[in-house]
């Protein structure tokens, strides 16, 4: 059954395919109005800005983000099982909207204060909470890495390109690639085995 979309559901939906495609800076409101058929001064009946909207997706994604890790640090498990489904988990959200991914990896930087330094506080708490799941299995002897921050980053920076390349009706589901990358990440490409 489809949902259908109030206006403003519209408007946030179409605007965050825009600004995936060509960017925020780019986008204008007569854009926004063309792609939905509709006159620009209408858009603001129902929206007060181009960037009200990036603030409900970067806030709304970021929302998803912290709930999806808050179920995985949830379980009792080792260090390595809670890295892994905070992998899996923010893989999951990564993959559930892509165009909302991309706009909350690349265009947070056009936010205006306050939300800006929002924005920020909450990527820095997303972080340390993976940074304490690493610190976590190093006191215990599951992990050995010189520096959880930079464990951290590249874990980031190995799923948080998966909007540029994710096929829905690729080979392998959501699932399929969260298990996938969680143990490359996790084991690395060496053959423990040898």
């Amino acid at each position: 059954m489809q949902l259908t979309l109030s206006r403003k559901e519209q408007i946030e939906q179409t605007a965050t395919a825009l600004f995936k495609s060509k960017g925020f800076s780019a986008t204008s409101m007569r854009d926004l109005a063309t792609a939905l058929g509709i006159e620009a001064a209408s858009i603001y009946s129902h929206i007060k800005s181009k960037e009200e909207i990036l603030q409900r997706v970067c806030f709304r994604m970021a929302n998803e983000f912290f709930e999806a890790l808050a179920k995985a640090e949830s379980a009792p498990s080792s260090a390595t099982e809670k890295l892994k489904n905070a992998i899996v988990a923010h893989v999951l959200v990564l993959t559930s909207n892509t165009a909302a991914s991309a706009v909350f990896l690349h265009e947070w930087r056009h936010l205006s204060e306050p939300f800006l330094a929002d924005y920020l506080l909450l990527r820095d708490q997303y972080e340390a909470r993976f940074r304490s799941i690493i610190k976590e299995g190093i006191a215990n002897g599951e992990f050995t890495v010189p520096d959880e921050k930079f464990a951290v980053l590249t874990i980031f920076s190995g799923l948080n390109w998966i909007h540029t390349w994710y096929n829905p009706a690729g080979k392998m589901t959501p699932v399929q690639i969260a298990e996938n990358l969680s143990a490359m990440l996790l084991n690395g490409l060496k053959n423990n085995n040898n």
